[in-house]
């Protein structure tokens, strides 16, 4: 087989420049263009002359010599931004601040001297940092949001529909469809819950310069800490925080994306959770996610129906929860003030974190759209375990019709594993309710045994469970969110 060339093939006229080299799957084959922008190049550097322009004009405002013209001048170009000259003078420089700078200067010549005064690097690239984690965070929450809204309707419709529960992926006693949906959704309630507190926790880097200790900004406003205080506060005002952090190093604390990505990674592994659950109970044909018409389920078995959203979600989470480990990393080794070598993984995990728990959460909304349940499936697989959870049932109503729990309790032992060898060994149908009928010995409850064997008997309290559940938890974390659930009048499920 040949080498590698070292000369990579060049696309004739340029066509299709884009596939001849590596593109992101997150952001080429899922991601929405809401979060791939937020993430973009240009929300980047434009946020960068966003902050120059807000500390210019906090500057101003406190009595530094900075003009309404060379404010103007840098209002009108926020976006006019030359990549090519950024990326020329970046390779130059080995800076991509400095080359920002510059570029920026070009097109603002009046304004180039105020340009990043007293800033440093970290100025434009942690701030911009956290107005980017801010607003994809914004962006997650609705969809959570919606994605919880959906499961609820599915929960409601389905609360009293009587369905094998499992423990150790064994038949354990009955649960409802709708019951088991709660549970998914309590976890998605929690990580709604995480996501809001991390978007509230966050603050602003503000103007702190290159250690954290304000030296630089202390010094143009000649030792007027007052001013300082205001400049940081104008500035943090601007880009829409609260607060912002009061002591930070050159950089705000690494501690920051570890807890944002913590509750990323742990909406993720919600989500695997949820899509094994529906991908295990797809095995079963009790319930699917939605299939369409021209769908293709495999390429060598046109029969198949293979749970491919709900794969992919799983595929998707265990990349999620695993990004969580480059801030935890990057947390342990910051040295002092601050060390480079956070930069370049920071730049990929972030992003990643979100570009796939943004697909995640557009995926599982599909999903639970269109879950399929198949009622005769459902109740197929009951019939072939409640027979042996209502014993218990049968043997008290026997001594009750004044038969002795112990020789009650061994009829009804010979007779059930009678039927599990049916079950187990011949392939058959349980027909220990027949074996019940035809024996004499069980004569007093033949009439009972319907009403003994009914599976709605068998459920506990779920249906009333998932009502409250959805009515005192669900409703109230969804409110704030009304206005992106399809309109829905008082969130009515």
């Amino acid at each position: 087989m040949a080498a590698p060339t070292s000369n990579p093939p060049v696309p004739e006229n340029g066509k299709n420049a884009d596939m001849y080299k590596y593109r992101s799957p997150l952001v080429s084959r899922y991601a929405s263009p809401e979060m791939a922008y937020n993430f973009s190049e240009v929300k980047k550097f434009s946020t960068w002359r966003k902050l120059w322009l807000w500390l210019a004009k906090g500057q101003q405002t406190l009595g530094l010599d900075v003009s309404n013209e060379q404010i103007k001048e840098m209002e009108a170009n926020l976006e006019n931004i030359d990549f090519e000259m950024a990326a020329a003078e970046e390779k130059k420089r080995r800076h991509d601040v400095m080359a920002h700078v510059y570029t920026f200067a070009q097109c603002c010549p009046k304004a180039a001297p105020i340009i990043h005064l007293g800033a440093t690097s970290c100025y434009v690239g942690d701030n911009t940092d956290l107005i980017v984690m801010k607003d994809a965070l914004s962006i997650l929450l609705p969809r959570l949001a919606r994605c919880i809204q959906r499961l609820a309707v599915f929960a409601e419709e389905h609360k009293a529909l009587p369905t094998l529960g499992f423990t150790h992926y064994q038949p354990a006693q009955l649960t409802t469809v709708g019951k088991r949906a709660c549970l998914w959704i309590s976890d998605l309630c929690m990580d709604l819950r995480n996501l809001t507190r991390a978007k509230d926790d966050l603050r602003f880097r503000g103007v702190k310069g290159t250690t954290g200790t304000q030296a630089s900004f202390l010094a143009l406003f000649e030792g007027n800490g007052e001013k300082v205080d205001m400049l940081d506060a104008f500035v943090t005002n601007q880009a829409g925080f609260p607060k912002s952090y009061m002591v930070t190093g050159q950089t705000y604390s690494r501690k920051i994306d570890v807890d944002v990505l913590s509750a990323l990674a742990s909406l993720g592994a919600s989500v695997h959770k949820i899509c094994t659950d529906i991908r295990l109970l797809a095995n079963l044909k009790e319930v699917e996610e939605p299939f369409e018409k021209d769908q293709i389920g495999s390429s060598a078995m046109p029969y198949k129906r293979n749970p491919m959203r709900s794969e992919r979600c799983c595929s998707l989470a265990r990349h999620l929860t695993t990004l969580v480990m480059d801030p935890l990393q990057t947390l342990s080794v910051q040295w002092f003030e601050r060390t480079l070598d956070d930069s370049a993984n920071r730049r990929i995990c972030i992003a990643e974190a979100f570009l796939t728990a943004d697909v995640l959460l557009s995926t599982l909304q599909n999903i639970s759209e269109g879950m399929v349940v198949y009622l005769k499936v459902i109740e197929r697989h009951i019939l072939q375990e409640l027979p042996f959870m209502a014993t218990e049932n049968m043997i008290v109503a026997m001594v009750k019709a004044g038969g002795s729990r112990q020789d009650c309790h061994e009829h009804i032992r010979t007779l059930s594993q009678e039927a599990a060898a049916v079950v187990k060994q011949e392939g058959g149908d349980n027909d220990l309710v027949a074996r019940v009928r035809g024996s004499a010995y069980f004569a007093p409850i033949h009439d009972q045994l319907d009403k003994l064997l009914d599976p709605t008997t068998f459920v506990g309290r779920a249906p009333e469970q998932v009502t409250n559940f959805l009515e005192a938890e669900v409703k109230p974390a969804l409110k704030p969110f009304a206005s992106f659930l399809d309109g829905i009048s008082e969130l009515s499920l």
